[in-house]
């Protein structure tokens, strides 16, 4: 059984959660960990031989020590690169949390020191017109860990997040600046502290941005130790 699960979420869309995933599952095994990971929902799946995959999936699926097969790591691959209810609603399909906690509970099962869950978007992304993605960790009890993307509006985008998921009763485990552009936002530091200082977590470290990411070289800039406590 999974000895450590936490979901990843992110102030906004495209901020980095796969990227950010990737690099924890790599620091992890650097600490001897086993680990698994996985992206319930993906839309802007590409066609293939082998059926929807999802690039994300992938990545994932090539940083976590454990193998898995593609359907076990994104069981729900939607091919429209839009919101995923929407996608959803197109291909005939209904998500519901209760679906997709299912398929976590599966993998929560297997032998492992970590399981990632990545979602989709931010922490209110809908599944349909009642649920959004948080009400998946929230039924797990699942701690989850936070992307903050080093950019203007930052700082009310990752407090706004926080307080959101405290208030559905999770705690935020830890959080991870990532830069998501060649230059550095103005007055960087002062964000970063700023974050450090007000955000209920510990901050596990800040990805720089690279034109090619590698996870590998991207592990190197965090400290994951906090997520394997108690």
């Amino acid at each position: 059984m999974a000895r450590k699960s936490y979901f990843v979420t992110g102030t906004d869309t495209g901020v980095g959660k796969t990227l950010v995933s990737a690099a924890i599952l790599e620091a992890a095994a650097t600490l001897g960990k086993k680990t698994l990971a996985m992206k319930p929902v993906a839309s802007g799946c590409d066609e293939t031989p082998k059926g929807l995959r999802n690039e994300d999936a992938l990545i994932l699926m090539e940083s976590m020590s454990e193998p898995l097969p593609y359907d076990q790591v994104n069981p729900v691959a939607l091919q429209p690169a839009i919101a995923p209810h929407v996608a959803a609603a197109q291909a005939g399909r209904h998500l519901t949390a209760e679906r997709l906690v299912g398929f976590c509970r599966g993998l929560q099962m297997r032998p492992a020191d970590l399981l990632l869950v990545e979602g989709a978007g931010g922490w209110r992304v809908p599944l349909n017109d009642r649920e959004t993605y948080a009400a998946m960790p929230v039924a797990l009890g699942m701690p989850v860990i936070m992307v903050v993307p080093l950019k203007l509006g930052c700082i009310n985008h990752a407090l706004l997040t926080a307080e959101a998921i405290r208030r559905d009763g999770l705690p935020v485990a830890g959080w991870v600046a990532n830069r998501p552009d060649p230059a550095a936002m103005n007055c960087e530091q002062e964000t970063l502290d700023y974050l450090i200082q007000n955000l209920p977590a510990p901050c596990l470290g800040v990805l720089p941005w690279q034109k090619r990411a590698d996870p590998k070289e991207l592990a190197e800039a965090l400290d994951v130790a906090v997520l394997f406590e108690n």
